[in-house]
């Protein structure tokens, strides 16, 4: 006897292979999926603004992307005695507004010109929740622990989220004609919301989704959502804090993703690629010794036939590591 709705994960008519560009955009399960791909080396630019929550704050995000203009000093405030900028997460503020704004522009011009060429943005919504600053009547991502006085909070209709993602997307397919969406709904509770809420706001992300694959062509989803409420429906795959998943749960849905979006040749390369990862990650007990040595040359020889059959995988930093292991002298 079946004790679990098991969702069937069918392939779907998007592939992504290594030779597929893409970015991330969202809540931090999009952090989540982005860390597994970097680390089996797709090609990734993951959260180039930071964890983003809403749909209009990922949407702002990338619209500043295509306008490919300079944060200035006068984008940033300063509170707590860190500099902010509003529509970043907070691991981009800074003691020192030069650092921020340093940090931020370095970020902002890799990701207006990843955005130009990548061929598929994943778009995670995690609520429908957003907050306007009160002084100026802009969208935030961020409020940065500022008094709740200076925000109005709301819930974003089902059109208002259609109608800044169709522009969006317009706008986006006319300066990168081939660019694909796959959109996924966290499975992170914002339990602050109380449980009904939530599910109010969960929903409305569901439905605009819907509404946006009934507009347009090459536009995906993804059931991380469903996986996690229905097919793991038990608080074992739920951290200690009971709203995000656990190492386990998102292996599960990971592996749900490959199921989906990866053939089988993608799955062989990924496979050899974990083999040579896991030489590099080994650490030995004697750093100095021959054997130890001899290791060091094999996995060097393992990873230069490998790039060599494989070209378009960059492997500079992993022999640059080797090789200062093998050629520096204690």
């Amino acid at each position: 006897m079946e004790f679990r709705t098991k969702i069937d994960i069918s392939p779907s008519l998007l592939r992504i292979s290594y030779n597929t560009k893409m970015m991330l955009f969202g809540s931090c399960f999009a952090e989540n999926i982005g860390t597994l791909l970097t680390l089996n080396k797709f090609d990734v630019n993951v959260n180039p603004f930071g964890i983003l929550y809403n749909p209009l704050s990922i949407a702002k995000a990338i619209s500043r992307l295509l306008e490919d203009k300079e944060f200035e000093h006068s984008n940033l405030f300063n509170h707590n005695e860190l500099y902010h900028s509003f529509l970043h997460h907070g691991n981009y503020s800074k003691p020192k507004a030069e650092d921020s704004l340093r940090l931020i522009n370095a970020s902002l011009q890799k990701a207006a010109d990843d955005v130009l060429k990548s061929d598929l943005l994943i778009i995670t919504f995690g609520t429908s929740y957003v907050f306007r600053e009160v002084a100026s009547g802009e969208v935030v991502s961020n409020c940065h622990k500022l008094p709740a006085r200076n925000f109005d909070r709301y819930r974003a209709r089902v059109e208002d989220i259609v109608k800044e993602w169709s522009a969006l997307i317009d706008n986006l397919r006319k300066q990168n004609p081939s660019l694909r969406f796959l959109f996924t709904v966290s499975p992170i509770r914002h339990w602050k919301d109380g449980a009904h809420d939530n599910q109010l706001s969960k929903s409305v992300l569901l439905l605009a989704i819907d509404e946006l694959q009934e507009k347009f062509d090459d536009i995906f989803y993804f059931p991380s959502y469903e996986l996690m409420l229905d097919d793991l429906r038990d608080y074992r795959f739920y951290a200690e804090d009971m709203t995000h998943p656990n190492n386990t749960a998102v292996t599960y849905i990971w592996g749900a993703f490959r199921q989906s979006f990866f053939d089988a040749h993608t799955e062989d390369v990924m496979k050899q690629w974990n083999i040579i990862k896991q030489a590099l990650e080994h650490r030995p007990i004697n750093a100095e010794s021959k054997e130890h040595k001899e290791f060091l040359r094999q996995t060097l020889l393992k990873l230069d036939t490998f790039q060599q059959k494989y070209s378009y995988f960059s492997c500079e930093l992993e022999k640059e590591s080797l090789l200062k292991q093998l050629y520096t002298e204690k």
